[in-house]
């Protein structure tokens, strides 16, 4: 055995930790953004069980509605071609949030921690984490979108643009929703408990399966103070553009209205971008404390 000298200075090895750039935080952007993908990607189960639930509302709850309304004024418009721009956006909501609720397992078991560290910004990371969210809640509502021409609703290419372009910042809102939520829970049970108390609540107050017209007033305050109303209603409006219903069933795809003036679509693009900036703030404000 070799003995040792407790004589002998200690050796300190220096650590050089790089200096942080716009390029070393665009560099975190992306890999975080890539890793939601490759996640995403291999989990194919996760691919189809998302779309179970909007498949439901839209041809079992929509089938049992249009049996229910017909012979109305309501029959004379196709009840799952109303359905259709709210279940898009279910598909966007669900699977946006599950997204977000990743960061609870990264903390879990330890991730988190080795991001945090690194020499990067903690806004980077939000970021990453929501474009990331927003492109795989993207892409589910592509693949419920391609089922557009079963429930009467055009393959217009314009309409088909205008559509995906929307669902892209309603999962950017969404998921900085998620990643506000998710930024200070510890237990993916608790985060889940959570998301079903605040996301079933506001998905069924948005005006995605009944008409907001002459609803009562306790239930207008509610649908208007909720910023998933706008999404549905934007989606609604963009497709019922390049749909002919007629007189008896524009009066249920007739808009948001705050009194008499109906809120036109530019503000409620405004509306949700304005959303999503707020949480994506308030998720890096969240980080910081993390």
């Amino acid at each position: 055995m070799t003995a040792i000298d407790e004589t002998s200075p200690i050796q300190v090895v220096a650590v050089s930790v790089p200096p942080r750039t716009w390029r070393s935080d665009w560099r975190a952007i992306k890999v975080v953004w890539r890793r939601e993908i490759i996640r995403f990607r291999r989990d194919r189960l996760r691919m189809i069980t998302s779309l179970m639930q909007p498949l439901l509302f839209l041809f079992v709850l929509g089938t049992g509605l249009s049996s229910l309304f017909s012979g109305t004024d309501a029959g004379e418009i196709n009840v799952r071609t109303f359905l259709f721009p709210g279940v898009l956006t279910l598909a966007v909501l669900f699977t946006a949030v599950f997204s977000a609720g990743s960061i609870v397992w990264d903390r879990e078991f330890g991730f988190l921690r080795e991001m945090l560290v690194a020499p990067v910004g903690r806004w980077a990371i939000v970021v990453g984490k929501v474009v990331g969210g927003a492109t795989v809640a993207t892409f589910q509502g592509l693949l419920l979108l391609a089922l557009a021409g079963l429930v009467g609703v055009p393959y217009n290419p314009i309409m088909m643009l205008l559509v995906v372009a929307e669902l892209m910042l309603i999962a950017l809102m969404i998921t900085a929703f998620g990643v506000m939520i998710a930024a200070r829970i510890k237990t993916f049970q608790a985060f889940m408990a959570m998301t079903q108390v605040l996301m079933l609540p506001m998905f069924f107050l948005s005006g995605a399966l009944f008409p907001l017209n002459n609803l009562p007033a306790w239930l207008t305050i509610l649908t208007h103070i909720n910023p998933l109303t706008y999404a549905v209603d934007l989606v609604r409006r963009t497709i019922f553009a390049f749909i002919d219903v007629g007189p008896a069933g524009q009066q249920f795809v007739s808009g948001v209205t705050w009194g008499d003036w109906l809120v036109p679509i530019w503000l409620e693009v405004i509306i949700i971008v304005v959303m999503g900036l707020v949480m994506i703030r308030i998720a890096v404000l969240q980080f910081r404390k993390a």
